[in-house]
């Protein structure tokens, strides 16, 4: 059944008094939202503040409940994050139990925008098979491959294991983007897949010493790394470009 909403909004009044011990509490609304995966948010309005938590979290323990009301209002007030509580929080959701709930419920809910994996300029799956067979020994489950629905700069490439898609940022697909760009962008995504996320300690870390040891495996590694620290500029503008 898990806790009440009612007393759930009585962790957020002492958070608040946490970090501001001379100023009453806002009146606090919680509710449980139907978000797709574990996602929580506090928001200031009329003076009142609202806060939703993820439906699957809705039976989180007590403990778990006062370390999120102190993460949510931290960032509100954009303090440091206590250390305790968030190790309190990640430890309780990177159960099993709760990376199975959070998983199901993207398959069940989550919606992914595909386009296709020919572009103008590349063809995604080519560029996988040839990356399969020259790094990986064809060891790689072959994904959903799709270009983005949209040009993005922030985000050149994605692998979403939940739906087993690696988006590529449609910026690159153009005949001015150096094709071992793109062939560098897939290969990052591909090494997600050879090493997927490891948690330590309630963390989850994507970037792992070896997963940074095997990105530099590739031929053109320098000069990619380069030419995108170069060009940033130019991906944004494009991408802003109506």
């Amino acid at each position: 059944m898990g806790i009440s909403a009612e007393t759930i909004e009585g962790y957020y009044r002492e958070a608040f008094l946490t970090f501001d011990k001379n100023r009453q509490p806002p009146e606090i609304n919680v509710t449980f939202y139907p978000y797709v995966g574990i996602n929580h948010t506090i928001r200031i309005r009329n003076g009142g503040v609202f806060v939703r938590i993820a439906e699957i979290c809705r039976d989180l323990p007590a403990s778990a409940q006062r370390a999120l009301a102190l993460i949510l209002v931290a960032k509100l007030y954009r303090r440091r994050v206590p250390v305790v509580a968030r190790d309190v929080y990640s430890a309780a959701v990177s159960t099993e139990e709760y990376r199975v709930r959070a998983t199901a419920n993207k398959r069940k809910h989550g919606r992914k925008v595909l386009s296709s994996p020919q572009g103008q300029a590349y063809d995604l799956e080519a560029i996988f098979e040839v990356l399969n067979a020259s790094y990986f020994g064809g060891s790689v489950p072959k994904p959903t491959l799709t270009w983005s629905a949209r040009k993005t700069y922030r985000i050149l490439g994605h692998h979403d294991a939940t739906h087993k898609t690696i988006v590529i940022s449609r910026s690159l697909d153009s005949a001015s983007v150096p094709k071992f760009i793109v062939e560098y962008i897939v290969f990052h995504e591909m090494l997600h897949i050879h090493h997927p996320a490891k948690i330590v300690n309630g963390r989850r870390y994507h970037h792992t010493p070896i997963f940074r040891r095997d990105e530099r495996k590739f031929k053109y590694y320098e000069e990619a790394e380069l030419w995108i620290e170069r060009n940033v500029r130019k991906l944004k503008r494009d991408a802003k470009r109506k």
